[in-house]
């Protein structure tokens, strides 16, 4: 069974034909239901880590932790930026996660719409490597997927420049050899998919687990203008064909 290469230099090896669409997959609350799985964890272990990195009490570690979220779109961002945190560092230290495999849960139609899909696809995650091949492994679904860009992957110029930064998008479009309106990201996060949008790759917002957590626009209004699909499940995907241009945002709820 064919396994993932993970980095960009699966990407040089296995450049995508310019013709044939590339499907960019987010890994937690997209591919599996990381609320449930994984995301009380690593936020528990990332407030304790700025706790006692940072000498902060609990509360005043928790706080900085969502504002470096909300203000960078990784709370890893602002500790490196802010006081010189290394990022391997962190990132071991908030996923390690036992028992990770045993609380892992996907929808099996999901992936098997997933497999259908003709043209490359590829986990892109701000999470780190080692995590992100647990959790695919334990769904049994690393091999749908060319490679897997996590976190470490997403360095330029001696800088992590994750999801949202719109140039580590347009180095991922250029390494592919595509250009983005080629690439549909699959996400469930709405601030990657505006990055995404603004350098004309194509977005699919998923609300199968957002559900839960906000309180959702209605089917058929209150989408954002840079979301062009918003998917009810994976499985509305096989509906989409290829990424494409579209007037205005459709709705695919299965």
């Amino acid at each position: 069974m064919r396994k993932p290469a993970s980095g960009w230099h699966i990407l040089t090896s296995r450049s995508a034909s310019a013709l044939r669409p590339v499907w960019l997959f987010d890994l937690d609350d997209t591919l599996h239901d990381a609320g449930a799985a994984s995301m009380p964890g690593i936020n528990t272990a990332m407030t304790e880590f700025v706790q006692r990195e940072l000498r902060l009490t609990r509360d005043e570690a928790d706080a900085l932790r969502r504002q470096y979220w909300r203000r960078y779109g990784a709370t890893l961002l602002g500790l490196v930026r802010h006081h010189g945190v290394k990022a391997a560092h962190f990132l071991h230290d908030t996923h390690r996660l036992p028992g990770l495999e045993a609380r892992v849960s996907g929808q099996h139609h999901d992936f098997a719409a997933i497999a259908r899909l003709a043209g490359s696809k590829i986990v892109l995650t701000n999470a780190p490597r080692a995590y992100a091949l647990r959790v695919l492994r334990a769904l049994r679904i690393e091999h749908l997927f060319d490679t897997v860009l996590s976190i470490e992957d997403m360095a330029m110029f001696g800088h992590l420049r994750p999801k949202p930064d719109a140039r580590m998008l347009r180095r991922l479009c250029a390494r592919l050899r595509v250009h983005p309106r080629r690439c549909l990201l699959v996400e469930d996060t709405l601030m990657h998919q505006k990055a995404a949008r603004s350098i004309g790759m194509r977005t699919a917002w998923l609300m199968r687990y957002v559900r839960r957590r906000v309180v959702a626009p209605r089917p058929a209004a209150g989408c954002p203008a840079y979301v062009d699909h918003r998917l009810g499940s994976l499985r509305a995907l096989s509906r989409l064909r290829k990424p494409a241009l579209r007037k205005g945002p459709a709705a695919l709820f299965q």
